[in-house]
C-alpha cells in the first residue's frame, strides 16, 4: 500500500513538473506561443460556432419523449403527366390505420390553417398565422409541456383553443389564461375558450404553432380517401419495424384509396387505374428526419438541408485541422531550438517515453488555453453568429451536455493531434547528432511539413472556390429573367379584412400618383402552398387523360400587373361574358396536355358536388418561374374567379414612400382596427433562398478565417526560415545580391507548395460544387476564371505574408 501511494505521489510530482516546464517553454518562446495559441483559438472558435449550428440542426424534434417511434405519412401521387411528392394524406388514413393495424399505438392529424387570421384584443386586431386544427390525441403523440389546463381534455370541445405561453401573455397579460375567451375570424367571428396553455414550441421543432384548435372546429367534408390535406403522424408500438409496416400501405390503398378513386374517376378496375399511368403510394419518415431530409412541397415550415450540415461540418473540420497543422509545422520548424534541451535530458537518463509525454503535455496545455479563450469568445459573439445564420441559439448552448463533453475532450484531442508528430520528432533526437550540429538544418527539411502546408492551402482554396460559386449562383437567381416582373410590386397582405371594400380599396389607391396598375388575387409567383386540380382532355374518358396542375384564381389585371407575357390568344376581358368558363394555360401545360393548337380546345375538371366543369382555352402565357429555381417549371392554369387575399400594385420607385403612406391611410379608413401590413415581391422571392444565402455568408466568413490561420502558420515558418538563413542572407548581400533575389530565394519553396495546393484543390472543388449546383434546375456553369482567381488570391496573400 505504501509503495503504491509513493508511486502516485511521484506521478503527481512528475506531472506537476511537466506543466512547469511546459509553461516555462511557452514564456521563453513568446512569438511561437502567440502564433500557436492564436491559430488554435481562431480555429476552435470557428469550430465551436459551426458545431452549435450543426448540433441545433441535428436536434430537430428529438425532444419528444417517443421521438424514436413517431413517423409522418408521406404521399407520392402520379396523375397523368404530373407527379407530386406530398407530406400530407387523406383525412381518413390516420383513423383507419389505428383501427385496422395493431402496430399503430396512436395517430394524430394536423390541418394547417395557413394564411393570416385576425385575433381581437379589446378594440384592436392582430394578424396571427401560426394556427392549426389538431386531433384530441395531439398530446399523446407529441411532448409539448402543458403549463395550465388538462392536456387529456383540452382539445375535446369544438369551440376551445390551446395557446402558447407567449400568446397568453400577449392577449391576457398572464401565463394562466385558462377559462378566458379569444375572438377570432377563423370560421366567422367566433369566441374560443382557452382550455390549456403550453410552453412555446421549441425552435428545433419542424412545425411552429401558437394556436391549436380541435379538429371538430374544422369545416371540412370528411370521408375523402383521395384528397391530401392532413399532416398525419403515427406513434408505432415499441419494437415495430417501420420499414416493414410501410408495406401495409399497399394493402390500405387497395382496400380504400383505389376503390374511392375508381368511383370518383369512373374507372372500371384497379388495373385500368394503374394502366393509365396513375399512382398512389405512401411511405413513412421518422419525425427526426423531417427537417433535414424532407424536400416535399407543403411542409409545415421551411426545411433544412443535410447537405449544408455536411458542408459546414467539413468546413469546421478543415479549419481545426489547419490550426493543428500550424502547430505541428511551427513546432517541428523550431526543433533546433529544443535540440540541446533534448540532448542534455537524454544524457541525464530521461527515457524517450517521458520526453514524448512532456511534449504532449505542452501541446495539451496550449490547446487547453486556446479552448478556454475560444469558448469565451464563442459565448460572447453568439448573438452575432445568430444574425449570420438566422438562428436563435441560446448562449446556454455552450453548457449543454454534448457541447460540454466536446469542450472537455477537445484540448486532449487537439493536443494529441497537433502534438503527436512534434513530440515523437523531437524525442527521437540523439545526443551525438546534436553535438555534431546535424539538426541545425531541421527547419529546411521535412517532407511532412511540406505536405501539411499543401493540405492547409488546398482546404483554403476549396473554400474560396466554393464561396465564389455559391455567391455567383445566388446572384444568378436574383437577376435571372423569371418571366415576370418582381421589382416595384407592392403587396398589401390580408385584404380579406376589407370585406366588401376590397375593390373599392384597390380603385381608390389606383388614383394615387405613382400607382401604375393593380390586381386582386390569392396567388403570386412565389414558392408557397398551392391549389392543385386535375384536368382532362376528354369528358367521356377521365381515366388516362388527366393532368394535375396548379390552378390560380385571378382577375382581369393580373397578367398586366405582373408583366406575364401572353404568347397566344387573349387575356380575360370584361367584354366577354363567357370568360367565367375560360382558361389560360402556360406553355408547359399545353405540352403536357398534348395540344398542338391549344386555342379553343376544351378541358374538364371535377368541381364541388361531383360535377364536371368545362373550360375553353383562350390564351397561352410564356413559361415563367413560379416555383423555386431548384425545380423545373410545372403546368399552370389561370381561371377568372374572385379571390381577395392580396392586392398587388405595380408602382413607380420614386413614389413608393408616399404610396405606402396613402395605402395605410385608406386602409385605416376602410378596415378600421384591422392590422395593416405590406411587403415587396422581390423581398418575398429572395427569402426563398435564405438558406443558400446563409451558407454562402458562413462559407465566406470561415474561408477568410481559414486563410488567415494558414497565413499565420506561413508567417511563423517564414520567420524560422529567415532565422536559420541569417548568415546565408548576409553573405549573399555582401556578394551583391539584390533584395528582390533574396526575397525570391526565401519565397520560392513556399510558393511552390501553394502552386501544388492549387493543382490539388481545383478538381476537388469542381467535383463538389458541380454536385451542389446539380440540385438547381436553373444553374450557372463553372467558369475557368474562378479557379484562376482563387489561385491568384492565395498566391498574393501568401506572398504578402512572407514579405
Amino acid at each position: 500500500m505504501a509503495s503504491g501511494y509513493t508511486i502516485k505521489i511521484r506521478g503527481l510530482v512528475m506531472l506537476k513538473n511537466y506543466f512547469k516546464i511546459a509553461l516555462r517553454n511557452l514564456l521563453r518562446h513568446k512569438m511561437n506561443s502567440i502564433i500557436n495559441i492564436s491559430g488554435l483559438t481562431i480555429g476552435i472558435t470557428c469550430c465551436l460556432l459551426i458545431l452549435f449550428y450543426v448540433f441545433n440542426e441535428l436536434s430537430y424534434d428529438r425532444f419528444h419523449k417517443n421521438a424514436d417511434r413517431i413517423f409522418r405519412i408521406n404521399t407520392d401521387l402520379k396523375f397523368g403527366a404530373t407527379e407530386l411528392a406530398l407530406p400530407v394524406v387523406s383525412d381518413m388514413m390516420g383513423p383507419i390505420l389505428k383501427k385496422d393495424y395493431p402496430q399503430v399505438e396512436e395517430y394524430t392529424r394536423i390541418y394547417n390553417i395557413g394564411g393570416y387570421v385576425y385575433v381581437k384584443k379589446g378594440n384592436q386586431y392582430f394578424n396571427e398565422s401560426r394556427m392549426a386544427c389538431v386531433d384530441s390525441t395531439f398530446f399523446k403523440v407529441f411532448s409539448f409541456p402543458v403549463l395550465y389546463g388538462n392536456k387529456n381534455y383540452a382539445l375535446n370541445e369544438p369551440n376551445s383553443v390551446v395557446i402558447t405561453q407567449s400568446i397568453a401573455d400577449k392577449y391576457f397579460g398572464t401565463d394562466n389564461a385558462v377559462g378566458k375567451y379569444l375572438e377570432t375570424n377563423i370560421y366567422g367571428n367566433t369566441l374560443f375558450k382557452v382550455t390549456a396553455v403550453i410552453k412555446d414550441m421549441p425552435d428545433n421543432s419542424h412545425f411552429q404553432f401558437d394556436f391549436l384548435f380541435p379538429m371538430k372546429t374544422l369545416q371540412y367534408e370528411w370521408g375523402n380517401f383521395v384528397s391530401s390535406n392532413f399532416h398525419t403522424y403515427l406513434l408505432l408500438k415499441k419494437g415495430t419495424d417501420y420499414k416493414k409496416f410501410e408495406k401495409k400501405f399497399e394493402e390500405y390503398n387497395d382496400r380504400y384509396s383505389i376503390p374511392y378513386a375508381k368511383k370518383v374517376l369512373q374507372i372500371k378496375s384497379k388495373e385500368d387505374f394503374y394502366k393509365a399511368g396513375n399512382k398512389i403510394e405512401n411511405s413513412l419518415i421518422p419525425i427526426t428526419d423531417i427537417h433535414l431530409f424532407s424536400k416535399r412541397i407543403q411542409e409545415l415550415s421551411p426545411s433544412g438541408n443535410i447537405e449544408y450540415v455536411y458542408i459546414l461540418s467539413a468546413v469546421a473540420l478543415f479549419i481545426l485541422l489547419i490550426a493543428c497543422i500550424n502547430f505541428m509545422n511551427l513546432t517541428t520548424a523550431g526543433s533546433a531550438n529544443r535540440a540541446r534541451e533534448v540532448g542534455i535530458r537524454k544524457v541525464l537518463g530521461t527515457e524517450r517515453k517521458n520526453l514524448v509525454f512532456q511534449f504532449l503535455t505542452e501541446s495539451i496545455l496550449i490547446a487547453f488555453i486556446a479552448v478556454v479563450i475560444a469558448a469565451v469568445i464563442a459565448y460572447d459573439i453568439l448573438p452575432l453568429f445568430n444574425n449570420l445564420v438566422g438562428k436563435k441559439l441560446d448562449n446556454n448552448v455552450i453548457f449543454s451536455p454534448p457541447v460540454l463533453v466536446f469542450i472537455l475532450v477537445l484540448p486532449v484531442l487537439v493536443g494529441i493531434i497537433a502534438g503527436s508528430y512534434p513530440s515523437f520528432y523531437l524525442s527521437r533526437f540523439m545526443p551525438g547528432e546534436i553535438m555534431k550540429g546535424k539538426l541545425s538544418r531541421g527547419s529546411k527539411s521535412g517532407k511532412l511539413r511540406s505536405a501539411l502546408v499543401i493540405f492547409q492551402f488546398t482546404a483554403s482554396i476549396i473554400l474560396i472556390v466554393g464561396t465564389i460559386i455559391i455567391y455567383r449562383q445566388l446572384n444568378y437567381i436574383q437577376n435571372k429573367n423569371l418571366g415576370f416582373e418582381k421589382e416595384q410590386l407592392l403587396i398589401i397582405n390580408d385584404t380579406y379584412m376589407l370585406g366588401n371594400n376590397v375593390n373599392s380599396y384597390k380603385n381608390e389607391l389606383m388614383k394615387t400618383p405613382g400607382v401604375i396598375s393593380a390586381t386582386v388575387s390569392s396567388f403570386l409567383p412565389i414558392p408557397s402552398e398551392r391549389n392543385f386540380s386535375a384536368f382532362y382532355t376528354s369528358a367521356e374518358d377521365i381515366s388516362g387523360s388527366g393532368l394535375t396542375m396548379q390552378r390560380w384564381r385571378i382577375d382581369y389585371d393580373y397578367l398586366k400587373t405582373l408583366g406575364i407575357k401572353l404568347i397566344e390568344g387573349r387575356n380575360f376581358s370584361p367584354g366577354f361574358g363567357t370568360d367565367s368558363t375560360s382558361i389560360i394555360l402556360n406553355e408547359t401545360a399545353v405540352k403536357q396536355l398534348g395540344f398542338a393548337d391549344p386555342l379553343n380546345k376544351f378541358i374538364y375538371t371535377w368541381v364541388a358536388g361531383g360535377r364536371i366543369k368545362t373550360y375553353r382555352v383562350i390564351g397561352v402565357v410564356k413559361d415563367f418561374n413560379f416555383e423555386s429555381l431548384h425545380q423545373n417549371i410545372g403546368p399552370l392554369c389561370f381561371v377568372l374567379e374572385p379571390s381577395n387575399g392580396l392586392i398587388t400594385f405595380k408602382v413607380s420607385a420614386a413614389k413608393i414612400p408616399s404610396i405606402i403612406n396613402e395605402a395605410e391611410f385608406k386602409w385605416k379608413r376602410m378596415a378600421s382596427g384591422m392590422p395593416f401590413s405590406f411587403r415587396f415581391m422581390d423581398d418575398s422571392f429572395n427569402k426563398v433562398y435564405d438558406n443558400e444565402k446563409r451558407v454562402g455568408i458562413i462559407a465566406l466568413s470561415f474561408s477568410l478565417l481559414a486563410i488567415f490561420i494558414a497565413c499565420l502558420g506561413l508567417f511563423g515558418l517564414a520567420t524560422f526560415l529567415i532565422e536559420q538563413k541569417t548568415k546565408e542572407i548576409g553573405i549573399r548581400k555582401a556578394l551583391g545580391a539584390s533584395s528582390f533575389s533574396i526575397l525570391f530565394m526565401l519565397s520560392e519553396e513556399f510558393l511552390k507548395w501553394i502552386i501544388i495546393a492549387n493543382l490539388v484543390a481545383i478538381p476537388i472543388a469542381y467535383y463538389f460544387m458541380n454536385n451542389w449546383l446539380n440540385d438547381f434546375a436553373y444553374r450557372i456553369s463553372i467558369s475557368w476564371w474562378i479557379f484562376v482567381f482563387a489561385c491568384g488570391i492565395t498566391l498574393m496573400i501568401a506572398l504578402t505574408t512572407i514579405i
